[in-house]
């Protein structure tokens, strides 16, 4: 594949600035919504208060599960179906931890409802290996001890499989700023960028 994850790269809006963007404008679509609740419902686009059925295609397979409209990804990724990789950390779309793979791209799970993921390939950190079977990412994360506390360590290895996945030959730069929507408080982030590089190598674009 020869398209770029990274947005700055063609257009100088940062990755986290394009994800913050996605999340303002699904706010701002919500608003729109309650704005003209009538209008909405008369095309059936109105959905609880209360829990809903949805079917959520996630690391290849199908989860049944019923979750309020404003129930986000990540938390029904967390409290119903305990995948826990996803971290909660800042709730907010600015950290990263929480990042999974929706249709190919890497988003932000805390910013997007579940109900918007019905219908999309998901993939979770738990669907990209096993401690016995790692990925190429995760195991060129541990060779470059490309983590210290580890708590954002699982968003990290996502974001750098999507990333790898569309930039499959970056550099040292491009793999900095391909992963430049998740922040690691222990900064570790030289060794990660290693990392990256290595998987690529590795994997020749096949991350």
């Amino acid at each position: 594949m020869s398209e770029k994850l990274e947005p700055s790269q063609v257009s100088g809006v940062s990755r986290r600035g394009f994800l913050k963007g996605l999340s303002v404008g699904s706010v701002a679509t919500g608003l729109l919504s309650d704005a003209a609740p009538s209008e909405a419902a008369e095309r059936g686009r109105i959905q609880g208060p209360g829990e809903i059925p949805v079917t959520l295609r996630i690391n290849g397979k199908n989860e049944k599960l019923s979750v309020e409209p404003r129930v986000t990804l990540l938390d029904a990724l967390r409290n119903r179906l305990d995948l826990t990789g996803a971290k909660k950390v800042c709730d907010r779309g600015t950290c990263g931890s929480c990042t999974v793979i929706v249709d190919g791209h890497p988003v932000y799970s805390c910013s997007m409802l579940a109900v918007e993921a019905e219908g999309r390939a998901i993939t979770t950190i738990e669907g990209l290996g096993t401690p016995a079977k790692m990925s190429a990412v995760q195991k060129a994360f541990v060779k470059h001890d490309a983590q210290q506390c580890g708590f954002c360590t699982p968003g990290f290895v996502v974001a750098s499989t999507a990333f790898l996945r569309l930039n499959p030959n970056p550099t040292l730069e491009d793999a900095r700023a391909g992963l430049g929507g998740n922040l690691c408080r222990c900064g570790t982030y030289a060794h990660m960028a290693e990392a990256v590089v290595e998987a690529a190598k590795s994997t020749k674009g096949g991350a």
